[in-house]
């Protein structure tokens, strides 16, 4: 199962533990700490069920190396299968020329090829729950902008000037200094507040008494200064990610109910106890509008269905302050639920210590539970098998029951086909303090093998990636010191390095290239005074080939060296080397890669850049570079 599912799955459990706690909080605490608090604790919720992030030590972590570690110990292998005369060699010879080929079943029979269709299905389950995931976010936001354009279409702005001075003096007594608009819709069921950016409180009708139209005011004012928009639409978030798990979906109403006893909580803080009469009145008058456009999930409105509301003007009824000992109390709670939060833990903890503590399997032995009695003969066949059938699973299984000396022909198959996959799935069964992982690992970088020896680190841990780097850094490898680099997530660190040493590189260049009578002004080259009109400067093994061209230049002049590569002096080129070096460039049977276009120097004019081909690298990329530049002042 991919890595990323097991992660949100192990989120989803996590926060799941922490709903039940609030929920059976909320039984024994529903009227004794502050609504506010019972709303905004259930952040703590999704942001676990969102971050993947946890300490080493976690309750999830530990979950998972358990069940992973009890996996790995109970499920045998299967059989191998047998011919009727009891020999295991004549069954795997008979499959072996048969035209499909498939693994063995625990009863001896063979196993269907869609039962590797299966496994390949739960190996990219991951996706279902994506295209769900989008499905169900992408419905969400297509009812919410239909239900907008539909409020917007209705809407007309309300003109009464006291209305809109009551606005604006609520508004200013709430600390809110952007405006707000008022507008009318008939169609709402009770005022809502809408737009994250441009809020709008929206109102069923515009006669409204002035006592009601003040505390409508304050609820939908309060929750645009508490952003409860955002908030909802975070759950929403959640919901959509975590859309198979029942008790998230349970955590989005209460969530959604917390959020309106809070609001009238605020109102009442800040208008006093005494009007919590009128104002249950007001959401009593609203909850009669005429209006029957039910609203979306993501607006925050005054009223909702009627057994929500009884609930809420028994609150506002009941409404007190807190004391001093259910702040403390509510403090306590907080630092409980933050902790329990960070002590559930999630997955990836789990994942990383299991990728590194992969245990070996004694050569020639089974695991010591689940034992089948199948030899590492047998062992070897069934792996056959599985290659042949390009099981990468069930050869994943097979790899770690094999004797050292059969998963090193395995490694080395693997490596001279270039099969990056098998040889993935292998590595990662090996421990890499093992002689065939250090000896894989040694033998991709001294043949220089990126894409093997990439797959090995991916298995390494932090400490052996610095070996390596350093080993790298000490060999001059610039590839594999970039790759290392990036492994260990020092990318900045690597191009600091190349640039210093690139720097170093061309002045050391300049200074040899002075000591024989050529120096450099920008691109220019000069020989003993003279501008150079082709400059070609070749390494006795060709690994790097430099050509500048200039058709300002009144002389053609060559770098001379030796078997070393040691400058030993330039010269002039002749005529015969020059038509050589320009026919090579044009030769169209040239296996080099290169294709050129031809240019017309008399045409060059000053400064302009002139594309003189493109060079395809050979296998490997690592053998021949040629630098191509024609610049012109």
């Amino acid at each position: 199962m991919n890595a990323v599912l097991n992660m949100f799955l192990s989120m989803s459990f996590s926060g799941s533990l922490l709903i039940l706690a609030l929920l059976l909080g909320k039984r024994f605490l529903k009227n004794k700490i502050s609504r506010q608090w019972q709303y905004y604790i259930w952040l703590a919720v999704v942001l676990r069920l969102l971050l993947p992030f946890g300490p080493e030590a976690s309750l999830m972590g530990t979950a998972y190396q358990a069940v992973d570690q009890a996996i790995s110990q109970t499920a045998p292998l299967p059989p191998q299968q047998t011919a009727p005369g009891g020999d295991p060699g004549s069954a795997v010879g008979a499959e072996q020329h048969s035209e499909t080929v498939n693994p063995p079943a625990d009863d001896g029979t063979a196993v269907h090829p869609l039962q590797d269709i299966g496994a390949l299905l739960i190996n990219h389950i991951w996706l279902v729950w994506l295209a769900a995931a989008l499905g169900l976010l992408l419905r969400k936001i297509t009812i919410y902008q239909g239900f907008i354009r539909y409020i917007n279409a209705g809407l007309a702005p309300v003109s009464d000037l006291e209305l809109l001075d009551q606005l604006s003096i609520a508004a200013e007594q709430s600390g809110l200094n952007k405006p707000i608009e008022l507008c009318v819709n008939p169609l709402v069921s009770s005022p809502l507040l809408i737009g994250f950016f441009h809020p709008c409180i929206v109102l069923p009708s515009a006669d409204i008494p002035k006592k009601d139209f003040r505390y409508i005011i304050l609820h939908e004012l309060t929750h645009y200064k508490r952003r409860d928009m955002f908030y909802k639409w975070l759950v929403q978030i959640t919901v959509c990610l975590h859309w198979f798990n029942p008790l998230v979906h349970l955590m989005c109403r209460e969530i959604t109910r917390a959020c309106e006893f809070s609001c009238d909580e605020a109102v009442l803080a800040k208008t006093g106890g005494g009007s919590a009469q009128d104002y249950g009145q007001t959401l009593l008058d609203a909850m009669a509008a005429v209006g029957r456009y039910r609203e979306s999930f993501g607006t925050v409105t005054l009223t909702g269905n009627k057994k929500l509301l009884e609930e809420r003007i028994g609150a506002i009824m009941n409404f007190k302050k807190k004391s001093m000992a259910m702040r403390l109390l509510t403090g306590v709670l907080t630092l409980c639920v933050l902790f329990g939060a960070a002590f559930v833990g999630v997955y990836p903890v789990a994942a990383a210590n299991r990728t590194r503590n992969k245990p070996q399997v004694s050569v020639g032995q089974t695991p010591a539970q689940g034992n089948t009695g199948t030899s590492s003969k047998d062992y070897a066949a069934q792996a056959e098998r599985y290659y042949e059938a390009g099981s990468l699973p069930l050869f994943e299984i097979t790899f770690p029951r094999l004797d050292e000396n059969t998963q090193k022909k395995w490694l080395e198959t693997f490596y001279a086909d270039g099969d990056f996959a098998f040889f993935s799935v292998a590595v990662r069964r090996l421990n890499t303090s093992s002689a065939l992982f250090t000896g894989f690992a040694e033998k991709a970088y001294a043949e220089e093998e990126m894409a093997f020896f990439s797959t090995l680190t991916d298995c390494m841990d932090e400490a052996e990636l610095e070996l390596w780097l350093d080993r790298a850094l000490e060999d001059g490898n610039w590839a594999f010191q970039s790759m290392l680099f990036g492994k260990l997530d020092r990318n900045d660190e690597f191009d600091e390095l190349k640039q210093k040493q690139e720097k170093e590189w061309a002045e050391a260049q300049a200074a040899e290239y002075r000591a024989v009578g050529v120096t450099m002004d920008g691109k220019d080259y000069y020989y003993q005074g003279q501008l150079v009109n082709i400059f070609l400067d070749i390494r006795p093994n060709q690994s790097v080939y430099t050509l500048n061209m200039n058709p300002k230049g009144t002389v053609n002049v060559k770098i001379i060296r030796n078997a070393n590569n040691k400058i030993t002096g330039a010269a002039y080129m002749t005529e015969a080397e020059v038509i050589e070096l320009l026919g090579d460039l044009e030769d169209p049977d040239d296996k080099t890669g290169v294709e050129i276009i031809s240019v017309d120097f008399k045409t060059v004019k000053a400064g302009e850049t002139i594309f003189l081909g493109k060079y395809t690298l050979s296998d490997g990329g690592r053998n021949i570079v040629r630098h191509f530049s024609k610049n012109g002042k």
